[in-house]
Parts: C-alpha cells; structure tokens; sequence
C-alpha cells in the first residue's frame, strides 16, 4: 500500500533501530543496499536513500511517506504534508540547529556584522540565502561537500552548519553567531496519498507505532505491594506519566501499585520505595508507550 523512503547516512542506523523496536524491522539484502522491505501489510515498498532528496521525491509522489530532516525540508522548499516531529537524532532525542558560524577571533557577532560580499560556504546554498537576504547581507554562497568548519578562513569568512552539540565546530576554532534553524527529524507525507483516507489511516497506524516506541525510551514500568498504612508515604515519592494505578490485594489490607517512570533516577527510587513500605518491587522495561 504505502511506499517508504527513510533515511541513509547519519541518521540511518538510528531509523533502523526505531523501525526494528516499534517491530517494523527493515530488511535487506545488506547494510549497503537501497532497497528493502517491512513484513507488514501497510507497507508496499522500502527504499533508503539521502535525506537531501527525500522531501523533493516525497512531494513529486515517488514515495508516500519519508522520513527526513526539516532542515532539508526548508532548503529544498518542499511541498509535503508533516505528520509531525519524531524525537531522535544521530546521537539523541534533542533536535540539530543549522548555525552560521565564525572563526573564534572573529569580530561578528551578530548576522548585522556581516560584511557585504562575505563568503559563506555550506551545504544548505538556498536557505542560507534566503536568510541572508531577509536581513539585508549580499553574501557570496558557495556549496559544501562536506568538511564545511575546515574552510575557514582561506576559503570562507563564514559557515552555515549542522550541529547537535557544538563540540566539532568548537573543535575547529569556530564560534557560533546565530542559530538559523532549528530541525527535528520528521515524518512527511505525499499531499495527494495523505488526502487518501485509507492510505492516511495506514500512516497514521505506522506513526503511531512510532512515536509509542519513542515515547516509552528510557522509561520503565515499576510494580509494587504496599500496606495501606504505608501507601500514602509511597505515593509521596513516586513520579507518574499520570496518576499511578492502585488496586487493593486480595485477603490483605495492602494495594497493588504500577506506574511508568524515568529510567534515570530508578536506582535512587527503588531503594526509597522500600525505606517507605513497599515490597515485591519490580521494574520493568517497555516497549511502546500509546496514548
């Protein structure tokens, strides 16, 4: 039913992994093929290729459903319907900024400061020159291949550049003057397959099985028995994504608790829950939390 483009590159064994967790494993032949395939009904056809070109054949109709980055969203200006953020990156759940950085030294600092005719070199020619444009800079933009911090200062007198962390551009000398974009990995739809309903309904069952794997990372469910002396004093220190469930045990006049917490922070929590009452404490891990 739906064909599927996902992401090579930086993002490819992080969208693998999330795919085989939310139990839409990606098979193929070998960690370098272009073509796949997912053992559900929903899914007609798995392609993997840049995330660069994704929006574009997204919005042409080569694909009904891709995963890429708004960043390549907004420099290509495609046409594609989102169906929202998916919190993962490289190398966590926070999004990457598009930044426009200088040489420590230099003495910009603020996109005000630019001179006129600055070089600027980077990967993303059409979104930086849109936003130099709106704020009134004639910069000479030039495309980057890759490697874009390393052209400073023979080459460009500026960057516009991905980052997660700052830590390589602070490596390279680099100062970041102004955060440009701020993009979240998405998932986008075909506006024509997204106005179909039965092809819509089956993307949003994939999201949903998506977003619910991403939510239930580094939670854990906890499951108790406490004494109704001591439940108050429990549930004083018990966090919940919402109320926790409390049933009474049978014979007893205890109660049976669960709840959905963090991960981190478990193992100071364990040992205060028993300090305070409870008994027979399990945790537990989880794979997708719906809704």
């Amino acid at each position: 039913m739906l064909r599927i483009v996902l992401p090579k590159g930086s993002l490819e064994h992080a969208t693998m992994q999330l795919f085989a967790e939310a139990d839409l494993a990606v098979e193929r032949s070998s960690d370098v093929s272009y073509s796949a395939s997912v053992q559900d009904p929903r899914v007609a056809e798995v392609r993997i290729l840049r995330p660069q070109e994704i929006p574009v054949y997204v919005a042409d109709g080569l694909f009904d459903l891709g995963i890429t980055g708004r960043d390549w969203i907004e420099e290509t200006s495609s046409d594609v319907v989102s169906l929202g953020e998916l919190q993962y990156s490289k190398q966590s759940a926070r999004p990457v900024r598009v930044v426009l950085a200088v040489a420590d030294r230099s003495p910009v600092h603020d996109v005000a400061d630019l001179p006129q005719g600055v070089r600027i070199a980077t990967e993303y020619p059409r979104l930086t020159q849109r936003y130099m444009e709106s704020h009134g800079v004639d910069a000479s933009i030039h495309l980057s291949y890759g490697a874009t911090e390393a052209k400073i200062p023979d080459i460009a007198d500026a960057v516009v550049e991905i980052t997660e962390t700052g830590r390589a551009l602070v490596a390279a000398g680099l100062r970041v003057v102004e955060t440009m974009l701020i993009s979240s990995t998405e998932l986008v739809a075909n506006r024509s397959a997204a106005a179909d309903p039965v092809k819509r309904h089956a993307m949003d069952q994939l999201a949903t099985l998506l977003r619910g794997t991403l939510e239930a990372r580094g939670k854990v469910l906890v499951k108790l028995n406490v004494s109704a002396a001591d439940l108050d004093e429990v549930l004083k220190v018990l966090p919940s994504l919402k109320a926790p469930s409390i049933s009474e045990l049978s014979g007893t006049d205890g109660f049976a608790v669960e709840t959905v917490v963090e991960k981190a922070g478990i193992n100071v929590l364990i040992p205060e829950l028993k300090d305070r009452g409870a008994s027979d404490i399990i945790e537990l891990p989880l794979s997708k939390i719906v809704r």
